[in-house]
């Protein structure tokens, strides 16, 4: 470890200069997010030439999971089968496909990627027990592990899932009159606004305002300066927004801000969701008070499905591996750490070289 004596990092004002500068070989590393750019944008003379490697690592930390949030202390999100029928109509098939070239994976664990997720895994004994004081709180699949988020054909029709998400909203009191969705009780239409900060994310939530308007359903796009954008998420004053809660190996204390129920009502905590669940409570305490990492892991596993059943948030997705560009003169051990590349363990190896390698 610790083979290089300096690494300069440099920074660009937006990402087409740092691109440019890298085809240049201003710098040797670039790590890449978007899809777009990773699909189609490596396609320059250096990286034919075998001087530029594309590579994707391994990585095992949790993913956090990134969501469009439902504020459920409006009256419009409060029943969890809304929550659920809007979840139907997400089709993560059809955006991945056409607008992110089919590379990211949705996320289907608040700790997805780890060995925290509860996806897949039926609970163990330990976490029956610490459910067992809350029936109900847990859905039987999600229980046993059989739970995944809705998957739709990906051709962007959506029929099959848009039925069961009417008849969700039928049963929560909604009916569909000549193309409107609207409360059987007070007439009312199902309309509501999704706040935005940046042009990444009105544009996903386009195709996703589009679906929703199949089913009825009204949803306009706010676009907001950052300023406002901060104050609003703050104070809760929104009806839905996307975020982002990052997710660590060792989640903790900040649980609490995010999830637990004495959180939900004091301005400016992550718990923009406003989750008030004594269950919910009860796994976060239970986590914090583990006293060795199976039952630790166990909790949280808890918590997670707990949070899966109350159905808070609508999932989006992750990238599964990290994607680094790299000079050829840079390599690497054979094997990756749980936290993907670290670069304090990669070295220089001369030009001439470096073109007789392949990969590593």
């Amino acid at each position: 470890r610790f083979n290089f004596d300096v690494i300069r990092y440099d920074y660009y004002r937006d990402r087409s200069t740092l691109f440019e500068a890298f085809k240049k070989g201003l710098f040797d590393l670039k790590p890449e997010s978007d899809p777009g750019q990773w699909a189609t944008g490596y396609d320059f003379p250096a990286v034919r030439q075998g001087k530029v490697i594309k590579e994707e690592f391994p990585i095992a930390i949790p993913s956090g999971m990134s969501a469009l949030v439902f504020n459920t202390r409006r009256a419009i999100f409060a029943d969890v089968r809304v929550r659920m029928a809007l979840n139907l109509l997400f089709d993560f098939e059809w955006l991945n496909r056409n607008l992110y070239h089919g590379l990211y994976t949705r996320t289907q664990s608040y700790f997805d990627r780890s060995e925290l997720s509860s996806h897949g895994r039926p609970a163990d004994a330990y976490e029956r027990a610490l459910l067992a004081p809350f029936k109900d709180a847990v859905e039987p699949a999600i229980l046993e592990g059989r739970y995944s988020q809705p998957v739709s054909d990906g051709k962007g029709r959506n029929r099959k899932n848009r039925r069961k998400a009417l008849a969700l909203l039928a049963a929560a009191g909604y009916a569909l009159t000549n193309g409107k969705l609207v409360h059987k009780q007070t007439g009312k239409p199902f309309t509501f606004e999704i706040m935005a900060a940046t042009a990444g994310q009105e544009r996903l939530l386009l195709s996703f305002t589009r679906a929703l308007k199949k089913a009825g359903i009204e949803a306009s796009i706010r676009r907001v300066d950052s300023a406002q954008y901060q104050r609003r998420k703050q104070d809760y004053d929104f009806d839905m927004i996307q975020n982002f809660w990052y997710a660590s190996l060792s989640p903790g204390n900040e649980q609490n801000f995010r999830w637990h129920s004495k959180s939900a009502d004091i301005p400016g905590t992550f718990n923009y969701a406003g989750v008030r669940s004594k269950a919910v409570d009860a796994m976060i305490n239970a986590l914090l008070a583990a006293k060795n990492r199976p039952n630790f892991v166990s909790s949280v596993r808890a918590l997670d499905r707990v949070l899966l059943s109350g159905h808070y948030v609508i999932p989006l997705f992750h990238l599964p591996r990290q994607w680094v560009a790299r000079r050829a003169r840079l390599q690497h051990p054979e094997t990756t750490s749980l936290y993907g590349y670290q670069v304090n363990s990669w070295w220089v190896v001369p030009e001439k070289a470096a073109r007789g390698q392949q990969g590593r």
